[in-house]
């Protein structure tokens, strides 16, 4: 009896083609059509692991890991610098879902950095800000501001100790005028001191003194009058409300 033999069916050609072109592992320069390019890990056609990206349009780079196709994990945030002809780190920190969030320093100039926690690509939490005028505030912020309890250091060595809102002086606190020697407790409103005690702080120490020192003053309860006239204030603007 004849044996026959089944001829198996090969495979259309596309298909070897289509799963030789899945991008999994690492793999050297990909091209985007708008000119963009990565290097680096693939997970099912995703850039997934450690990898390169740079913008050709804004000629950024960014170096670290990747997750599904987002930045996520720690990474660098590289720009152009026309003047001095290369590459400057603009962000070095954790990123999320394509955002940074968690610890990062974000430099904004040449003497101007933040370093802290994120959340979002806004500045969230405890952090540092170095501003290029000299001052430096360090406490609480939320939604890329201060907001909750924060020092800010002058540059001439005055400081503020207390609580903020929306980037501003707002609730108790106390400004040490050091370069007069005084020290000044009490409550803002929106940058605005608007009640308080003033007391000589540190005079004899202080670079330009004002020409007479506070006299003492007896109160039998100056908490209480503070406490009054706070009370007086808030009374005042909830009438106006």
């Amino acid at each position: 009896m004849p044996i026959s033999k089944r001829l198996q069916k090969s495979e259309p050609l596309w298909k070897g083609w289509d799963r030789k072109a899945q991008k999994n592992g690492l793999r050297h320069q990909v091209y985007a059509v708008n000119g963009d390019c990565y290097v680096g890990e693939w997970k099912d056609n995703m850039r997934h692991g450690k990898g390169r990206q740079i913008w050709k349009k804004k000629g950024a780079i960014y170096e670290g890991d990747w997750k599904f196709g987002k930045r996520d994990g720690y990474g660098t945030l590289s720009f152009p610098d026309q003047e001095m002809g290369k590459h400057r780190k603009v962000y070095s920190g954790w990123w999320k879902d394509d955002k940074k969030s968690g610890y990062g320093i974000q430099f904004f100039g040449p003497k101007e950095y933040y370093e802290g926690e994120w959340c979002g690509n806004q500045r969230s939490g405890w952090g540092r800000m170095y501003y290029s005028d000299g001052d430096t505030y360090e406490g609480q912020w939320l939604n890329d501001k201060p907001h909750g309890e924060g020092m800010l250091r002058q540059k001439n060595g005055n400081r503020y100790e207390g609580y903020w809102q929306r980037g501003m002086k707002n609730g108790s606190g106390r400004f040490f005028h050091l370069d007069h020697g005084q020290l000044f407790e009490g409550f803002w409103v929106d940058n605005v001191a608007k009640c308080g005690t003033m007391i000589d702080f540190g005079r004899d120490e202080a670079p330009k003194p004002t020409q007479f020192p506070i006299p003492k003053i007896q109160i039998l309860d100056p908490d209480g009058v503070l406490e009054e006239a706070l009370a007086m204030f808030k009374k005042t603007e909830e009438e106006e409300d």
